[in-house]
């Protein structure tokens, strides 16, 4: 299990080194986006019913760090009952609470209910959690290493959306906000960590670029008195797509796999609705399924060039 300690303060060097030294690295890195975690939900279900556990470690991002946690205790349905049941109550969402002054999305109250009807278990085997976070005074990405002392106040920060979540999370005497603000796919990060074998779940269709907001005029009156997190949310766009051009074309020596939604995936990052949900978990089981046969079909010999 890893320390307790922040393994890097900022992504943007993050392709600068990769050390494989101690020979090959797989690692895992899931997408959140909120409702849309719905889709990884199903992916890690069917890799736990398939007993599918080949990674040495794990980057999540908000609902993406969540869905990794069940991964790791070895709970199946566990994120899916917490995003098809909980999430859909108003004491998570509530649009009425946040024009009175209180949160939109209350992910305190969601990640500690859920832990009080489904009590998340204990980390089984070696694969080492990392929970992306952003910090607010600098606007860069942290990776916090996710423990037994160290999952709640993890799971809360890295799923703090800006501004629908109120007041940033402490961890470690440090402020943080969703990690989707200044490292949304860290695969990048899990390049630089050592991994050679990088498997990301995304949370859009292939295809999907981020747009540049129009609105900048907007964050800086959101968030005047937050230079660094302002700045963040600036380079949002540019840092996100930067991520998917690593993503097609990876540095020589790493291979990146992709499971990502169909075309069809129509699950927003607010949605609500239960049957656009259950279609979306049912499209990563379904995706799940696809990759393991593609990773353990048989590979043809290509020393045999014809058999006539």
């Amino acid at each position: 299990m890893a320390s307790d300690d922040t393994v890097s303060n900022s992504v943007k060097d993050s392709v600068a080194s990769n050390d494989t030294a101690g020979g090959s690295k797989k690692a895992i890195v899931v997408e959140g986006g909120a409702m849309r975690g719905i889709f990884a939900s199903g992916v890690i279900d069917h890799f736990l019913e398939r007993g599918y556990h080949e990674f040495d470690f794990a980057i999540g991002v908000s609902a993406g760090a969540t869905n990794l946690t069940g991964y790791l205790s070895r709970q199946p349905g566990r994120a899916r009952t917490a995003i098809m049941e909980y999430a859909r109550q108003k004491e998570f969402f509530s649009p009425v609470r946040f024009v009175r002054g209180g949160h939109m999305t209350d992910v305190h109250w969601l990640w500690h209910y859920t832990h009080q009807q489904l009590p998340l278990a204990e980390f089984v085997g070696d694969m080492e959690l990392y929970a992306t976070a952003t910090h607010v005074d600098t606007g860069q990405a942290h990776y916090l290493p996710v423990t037994g002392n160290t999952v709640h106040d993890a799971m809360v920060a890295t799923c703090a959306i800006p501004y629908f979540y109120r007041s940033p999370v402490t961890v470690n005497s440090e402020r943080y906000v969703d990690g989707g603000v200044a490292d949304s796919i860290p695969v990048r990060q899990a390049w630089n960590m050592g991994a050679d074998d990088i498997t990301v779940v995304l949370s859009q269709p292939l295809g999907f670029r981020k747009k540049d907001s129009q609105s900048h005029w907007l964050l800086e009156k959101m968030f005047a008195g937050e230079a660094g997190l302002m700045n963040a949310m600036k380079f949002r766009t540019a840092q996100y797509n930067e991520s998917l051009d690593f993503i097609a074309s990876p540095p020589e020596g790493c291979r990146v796999r992709v499971i990502a939604p169909p075309p069809e995936f129509a699950v927003s990052r607010l949605c609500m609705n239960e049957k656009k949900l259950v279609d979306g978990y049912d499209m990563g089981v379904a995706a799940a399924s696809t990759y393991l046969e593609e990773l353990y079909a048989p590979q043809p010999d290509l020393r045999i060039v014809s058999v006539a």
